[in-house]
């Protein structure tokens, strides 16, 4: 069954390797025994889950994603992925700190993991192999195919693949660099954001707070500010980092900015599986003056107005495509392109925000796998630095709302959350840790 699985996926590949994307080129930059750049997608059932039929269903799933099955190498000039036919890495039971480093030679090279804990199942991604779109599809395809084992008939469609079908080009392309056209590039530094601090937990011990709302009341609220739901999400991120700030009476405030990436395939018609985001940074200054909450909300309403358009955003990647074919740094060796772009997110990309907020809006699947699906999850897993990280998903009417951090301190979100209620919107808590949130 191995050889016959090796060979199909030999099958699908329709070359020796890929380039990295340009997001994908920065992730194995950070990684350090202390941090990786690890996410996860879950999919919460009505049933527990059978760890043997969805260790089946993944080895009949992996084919159609081939990106899924590659090995990180190293060249003289760039990284790049090659296919990996190494033996699957098992299913395994869950863990209390997910996220966990995933060094590029263990796990028989493999850049996914695949966790199961009673009627949940989770994909953990290094994200250099997609972004949080593309691993969705896997998640919704895998969930497809085990529900079949199961008997269930599930159709593919709405955001399932079918198994047996071609890899299309179109999946494994390089959006970034079809689309960079822009003959602007804007500048990339910014002033320097106000940034958490906190008591550090020990060595990879990843906190996380999971509130889940009515998405209708969620989206109800949301309209009543004029905002979308992202939107008014950022602006209560915002509100709370504005109040944790003022709280330790600074000499000088500085400015609030949120990270939020955003999926260019709204803006580009393109099909790929793999990174295909750019971040804006929605903000407030206090030192301006004090903002009152639907301040704040108008002044993130109208700045996604202003940068969240295709003009922008192809200027926005074509300043980033041309670290790619500038005829200099494509001979600079790696470690050297290593050591500068590290130092650069170090000093310069990593201050520019306060938290990071991913909202990916509503998930849709076909009508037979409905009833059997509870809802979704997303995490970011841990941040760069000592900040919290909120990750955001709707699917059946209910909306959860993830925060991780690598902190003791919960002030922010408690803060998210107490602003939530105060808007009459009932969110139900639930976390990896004792503790007390609203």
């Amino acid at each position: 069954m191995k050889q016959t699985e090796n060979k199909q996926r030999g099958q699908v590949s329709r070359k020796d390797w890929y380039q990295l994307d340009l997001s994908a080129n920065v992730y194995p930059t950070l990684q350090s025994r202390k941090f990786s750049s690890v996410y996860r997608v879950g999919i919460v059932l009505k049933e527990p889950v059978n760890p043997v039929l969805l260790e089946q269903a993944f080895h009949m799933t992996i084919p159609r994603f081939p990106l899924m099955s590659s090995a990180i190498h190293k060249g003289l000039f760039w990284r790049y992925l090659e296919p990996n036919h190494a033996p699957l890495p098992p299913v395994m039971e869950d863990i209390i700190n997910p996220c966990m480093p995933m060094p590029f030679k263990s796990n028989n090279r493999y850049l996914i993991r695949l966790y199961y804990f009673e009627n949940t199942f989770s994909l953990e991604i290094f994200h250099s192999l997609a972004d949080g779109t593309g691993a969705l599809y896997f998640l919704r395809t895998l969930a497809a195919v085990y529900l079949r084992l199961q008997g269930h008939s599930i159709p593919n469609g709405n955001g399932v693949l079918d198994i047996h079908e071609p890899v299309p080009p179109e999946e494994l392309e390089d959006s970034y660099m079809k689309y960079a056209r822009s003959l602007f590039r804007p500048k990339r530094a910014q002033e320097k954001a106000y940034r958490l601090r906190g008591t550090r937990e020990p060595f990879y011990t990843l906190n996380i707070i999971s509130g889940t709302v009515p998405a209708r009341t969620l989206r109800e609220v949301a309209s009543g500010y004029g905002a979308s739901i992202t939107e008014y999400l950022n602006s209560v991120l915002l509100y709370a980092l504005m109040k944790e700030q003022k709280s330790r009476r600074p000499s000088r405030e500085l400015p609030l900015k949120i990270a939020m990436p955003v999926n260019l395939r709204r803006f580009f018609p393109s099909e790929t599986m793999r990174n295909f985001i750019t971040m804006v940074y929605p903000s407030i200054d206090p030192r301006m003056g004090d903002y009152t909450f639907p301040e704040i909300i108008q002044q993130v309403h109208y700045y996604m107005r202003y940068y969240l358009n295709n003009k922008f955003l192809n200027a926005d990647i074509t300043t980033n495509a041309a670290t790619r074919t500038h005829p200099f740094i494509r001979v600079v060796p790696l470690f050297i392109k290593d050591l500068f772009v590290r130092q650069f997110y170090i000093r310069i990309q990593d201050k520019q925000s306060s938290a990071g907020l991913t909202n990916l809006g509503i998930i849709d699947v076909p009508d037979a796998m409905r009833p059997h699906v509870d809802h979704f999850e997303i995490l970011m897993g841990q941040p760069f630095s000592a900040r919290t990280n909120c990750a955001v998903c709707t699917f059946g009417g209910q909306t959860v709302i993830n925060f991780a951090s690598c902190i003791v301190e919960t002030d922010v979100e408690k803060l998210f959350f107490r602003r939530l209620v105060q808007d009459h919107i009932p969110v139900e808590i639930k976390s990896n840790r004792t503790m007390e949130v609203l």
